[in-house]
């Protein structure tokens, strides 16, 4: 299965992409739902991005009634640490690994590429991201949780063992408690990971001191090609 993809190219007309962005949207949503929160990113010190924002394949979602949406894996149960469907998760990864392949194909280095993602596309990015055997720019996880948190430290890849990893969570989410972010975020620290955590007064959505601050992460792991 490929991946149907949403595209924006910010910069200058006509030039080469220097960097992509990968962008996961959250469950039942599609690639559209971050098109705004791209356009408001000034990345035009870097030279021309390429924003891919790709349609998750739609299933049956346990905990919705089995009602069929854009989904990257099942929920089974409402218990974060119970609901995890393991063999979806694993199949959308290579679905995220292959969205990443192309952009290599297409000529962006692996190092200039950045996985970000909004709770469900936030777990699908520290998923495949942590394990993704070619060295990224950097991993920006918003308003989720790491999946599949038990298998992470065997499965993880030393290539991205330094890539930076940008994390953010609102105070008042209903959805993905807070506790459950903060418990991802001492994991990743635990495992040696470079975290930088931000807390907002905000529920299960982005911010506009959000959007500064991933910006401000992006030019900063993007500014060059990683060592």
């Amino acid at each position: 299965m490929t991946l149907d993809t949403v595209e924006l190219l910010a910069g200058p007309a006509g030039a080469a992409p220097v960097a992509t962005v990968i962008v996961l949207h959250g469950l039942g949503a599609d690639g559209h739902d971050f098109v705004p929160v791209c356009r408001e990113l000034d990345l035009s010190a870097l030279g021309a991005v390429r924003y891919v924002l790709p349609h998750a394949p739609k299933r049956p979602v346990t905990i919705n009634g089995g009602y069929v949406m854009r989904a990257w894996y099942d929920i089974r149960e409402a218990d974060l640490l119970r609901r995890e469907d393991e063999a979806s998760l694993r199949e959308s990864q290579a679905l995220v690994d292959a969205l990443i392949a192309a952009e290599i194909a297409r000529g962006v280095p692996a190092e200039r590429i950045v996985l970000m993602g909004f709770s469900q596309g936030c777990a699908m990015t520290l998923m495949a991201g942590l394990r993704q055997p070619n060295r990224l720019a950097g991993l920006v996880g918003l308003s989720g949780y790491l999946p599949l948190a038990a298998t992470t430290a065997a499965e993880r890849h030393a290539a991205n063992a330094a890539t930076p990893v940008f994390l953010a969570h609102g105070d008042w989410d209903p959805i993905i408690p807070i506790a459950r972010a903060e418990a991802s975020r001492d994991q990743l620290a635990a495992l040696g990971y470079a975290v930088e955590w931000q807390r907002y007064p905000m529920p299960h959505s982005v911010s506009p001191e959000e959007i500064e601050a991933i910006e401000a992460f992006l030019l900063r792991v993007l500014a060059a090609p990683a060592a």
